[in-house]
């Protein structure tokens, strides 16, 4: 691929403890045919560290004033800002990398996609575990089962150090109440006493970091598709970061195959 729009700024600055801004965008550029697929027609929210991750960071919603025209940007009113939002859209190699230069570390991307952007085509369940990540992984498999159960597939990923996120793909026939109400449902029955099971993530405008996203913190983790076989084994999330997810085949085989939830019959 020839990286002709994007001009690409203080590379030698360290963005995580030894590991800099190059190296940073050297990851994207070997993810990208993994991540964008999982990006694309979606809006993005950019969490940048100019100065590291050892300094504060800032959510950015709108795309920068200085931004390209060769970037894809979707503009939506948010009633909880009261006002238009211009978000960058990811469809390409030139924009992620773009996003690498402005220190954007981590990616988050809405559970809809613009053209329809009311309509959620993924259900989120965020699993948050207080004592380790063996709890996060003991719920995750019970929720795989029940949706079994309901003839719906499901996938798995790395939050980033210590939870899980488990996605179910799902025709855009769904607003986001119905949405948040399977998904709470759901969180009702495998309800742990010291594991946070959120699903209020359901919600128009909402983010979850994208699959292959880095996250901001110490040794530059990624939240990382997993096959539910590797779950089931045992792993730890440590095992998963910019030294050695590049090189994984994705596995989840069948994501973007859309499914119908339960109340109007699962179908596969």
């Amino acid at each position: 691929m020839e990286l002709t729009r994007v001009k690409f700024t203080n590379l030698s600055k360290e963005l995580f403890p030894g590991i800099t801004k190059a190296r940073v965008i050297e990851y994207y550029i070997k993810v990208a045919p993994k991540m964008l697929p999982y990006l694309k027609d979606r809006a993005v929210v950019m969490h940048r560290f100019p100065d590291g991750i050892e300094k504060e960071g800032f959510f950015e919603k709108d795309a920068p004033p200085h931004t390209p025209e060769w970037v894809r940007t979707f503009r939506c009113y948010s009633e909880h800002a009261k006002r238009e939002i211009r978000y960058v859209v990811c469809n390409n190699l030139d924009t992620l990398l773009w996003l690498a230069n402005l220190a954007s570390i981590e990616i988050n991307i809405t559970l809809s996609r613009v053209d329809d952007f009311e309509r959620p085509d993924l259900v989120l369940i965020d699993i948050d575990p207080q004592n380790g990540f063996g709890e996060a992984r003991g719920v995750a498999l019970e929720l795989k089962d029940v949706l079994s159960q309901l003839g719906l597939r499901c996938y798995v990923k790395t939050s980033g150090i210590r939870g899980l996120h488990v996605l179910i793909p799902i025709a855009r026939e769904y607003s986001f109440s119905d949405t948040r109400a399977f998904a709470h449902e759901l969180a009702r029955i495998a309800r742990r006493e010291k594991v946070k099971i959120d699903y209020a993530q359901n919600a128009v405008a909402k983010t979850m970091a994208a699959p292959y996203s880095l996250r901001p913190l110490e040794g530059a983790p990624v939240s990382t598709p997993l096959a539910w076989e590797e779950l089931e084994k045992g792993l730890s999330p440590a095992e998963f970061n910019i030294n050695k997810v590049a090189e994984r085949k994705d596995p989840w085989k069948g994501f973007f195959k859309p499914q119908r939830l339960i109340a109007h019959g699962a179908q596969g």
